[in-house]
């Protein structure tokens, strides 16, 4: 153990082997428990921010999504969750930007596990008629880009984002696991981002 793994606490430290397990030897089953570990607490966190349950629950899947990408950048010197926490923090703040959301600026506070104080905007509920149309536009490039997938993924994603049925109806109306449906959403996430990484605009 060197000195910057000798700072951490019990908990941290638990991450911390989970992080070397996944890294090292790829163990999908450490990936899965540091999401379990972390997953509520992040979602909360989230949906504080922006106040919409969909956006939250697709936020923490990308949250952590982007965490396991850059997890061989996590140093021991600060625990895993802070480090999670400000990266959720960041894609939210940077998910409000991508919308463009009309905001009300009110006087509320939220401070994450960094300690840091967040001012929240409460989204506004109708767009306004530019906005409707650059919807309407994206809907049309996303679905061109999701005709590209395999077919397990096109279905998934069709179900979640076209016809806006929650985790719990896909995993119902396909009869599999809630955690198999969100898993295999977040690969197909990910195929899509692939995609479009070349496209001059994105969804």
């Amino acid at each position: 153990m060197d000195e910057s793994e000798s700072n951490l606490s019990v908990k941290a430290l638990h991450d911390y082997n989970l992080i070397r397990a996944a890294l090292d030897k790829g163990d999908q089953k450490a990936y899965a428990e540091l999401m379990e570990r972390y997953r509520d607490s992040v979602y909360f966190m989230l949906l504080k921010m922006i106040n919409n349950k969909d956006d939250a629950d697709d936020l923490t899947i990308e949250a952590f999504g982007k965490a396991f990408k850059r997890l061989n950048q996590y140093a021991p010197t600060y625990a895993f969750s802070t480090w999670l926490f400000k990266i959720a923090t960041n894609n939210c703040i940077d998910f409000i930007r991508r919308k463009k959301m009309i905001v009300y600026s009110i006087d509320k506070k939220f401070e994450n596990e960094d300690g840091d104080q967040l001012t929240i905007d409460i989204k506004a509920k109708e767009p306004n008629p530019e906005e409707n149309m650059v919807k309407k536009q994206k809907v049309i490039m996303m679905r061109s880009v999701v005709e590209k997938l395999k077919p397990r993924y096109r279905q998934l994603v069709e179900l979640r984002y076209f016809e806006e049925l929650s985790y719990e109806e896909i995993a119902e109306k396909l009869n599999l696991p809630l955690g198999t449906v969100k898993a295999q959403l977040f690969r197909a996430r990910e195929f899509l981002a692939n995609i479009m990484k070349n496209t001059e605009e994105g969804i």
